[in-house]
């Protein structure tokens, strides 16, 4: 199911970076790492500011083997704090309801609601961070500019690369490296891409995006229909 790819991800938006303490040998360009803090710090000033979201998705998950992206779209709304409603509209309509360590899929078309706590759901905490603010980046991830075919992206500004930390020695985590494109002026996030170590990448771009439209707590209260079965959610390893 989609979904879980999507839980992976939560995270991407309220809560920002810092700074990771770097080795002598592993220091990036001067002038890379000054882009790479500026970035930084509009992102985070923008955020600040921000009480709640609105945005249009697509979510392109490439998978080891396979030769074709398994796509989606759809809408996300975000409400500090720790607020999240993730609505799956194509191909298939599922709902993610996230109030912080809560969470609630709805799969209308199984007539079914999974319940259980987002830490014990997704595959990796560390990109639950950046959306939930459950721990400060600093302590979570290495960051830096990123690095191969694409550097840069909308209006030249540097990409992010966000490493978690630990990696070498958890062998329950799945995500290799985190990297962030954002809007030119705005600095809102316009693309994550999601590396995982089996090699599957989940790209998610957005678009429409709508802040403090004064979001109500009805938007993403979710109230099971009578005719829906509660099942647990299973908690991955």
């Amino acid at each position: 199911m989609s979904v879980w790819k999507v839980l992976m991800f939560v995270g991407m938006t309220v809560c920002l970076p810092v700074w990771a303490v770097w080795s002598a040998d592993d220091v990036p360009d001067e002038k890379a790492m000054q882009e790479v803090h500026e970035v930084v710090r509009q992102l985070q000033a923008r955020y600040e500011k921000t009480k709640d979201l609105q945005a249009d998705f697509t979510q392109k998950t490439r998978i080891e083997g396979f030769e074709r992206p398994v796509t989606s779209s759809g809408k996300v709304y975000i409400k500090k704090p720790g607020r999240l409603r993730w609505d799956y509209l194509d191909p298939a309509n599922e709902q993610i309801y996230v109030n912080h360590d809560d969470v609630k899929v709805y799969v209308p078309e199984h007539k079914q609601v999974l319940i259980g706590k987002l830490t014990h759901m997704a595959a990796s905490q560390a990109p639950l961070e950046l959306l939930q603010g459950a721990a400060k980046l600093e302590e979570s991830f290495e960051i830096s500019p990123a690095t191969g075919k694409k550097e840069r992206g909308a209006g030249g500004l540097r990409l992010l690369s966000l490493v978690p930390k630990g990696r070498e020695t958890d062998p329950s985590r799945h995500v290799q490296q985190i990297v962030v494109e954002v809007f030119p002026k705005t600095y809102f996030i316009r693309t994550v891409w999601l590396h995982e170590i089996s090699g599957n990448v989940a790209t998610f771009e957005f678009s429409s995006l709508k802040p403090n439209l004064g979001l109500g707590e009805e938007v993403f209260d979710f109230k099971a229909p009578a005719d829906v079965e509660v099942v647990k959610a299973p908690v991955l390893n």
